[in-house]
């Protein structure tokens, strides 16, 4: 009898791989929000890339995020890492 797996949706791809990324999430050792701020910055740093101001980058990101407000995910792309 075949074990059927549910696949997990790995939004840090580019990271790490899909078992990776499964093994961690299944222990609970995945920040989701740190993950969701992630795309956010990816997503940003794209449209501005392609010439997207930055009002206008921010406000097709809140399409995808509604319960974002727009000093809130302009808080996030412009944070400083240390």
């Amino acid at each position: 009898m075949k074990q059927v797996v549910a696949k997990i949706n790995n939004p840090l791809s580019d990271l790490i791989s899909d078992e990776v990324y499964e093994i961690l999430f299944t222990h609970g050792l995945i920040d989701e929000k740190s993950v969701r701020d992630y795309q956010i910055r990816k997503k940003f740093k794209q449209l501005r890339s392609n010439k997207i101001s930055a009002g206008d980058a921010i406000d097709s990101i809140r399409e995808e995020y509604p319960y974002l407000q727009f000093d809130t995910i302009r808080k996030i792309v412009y944070q400083i890492h240390k």
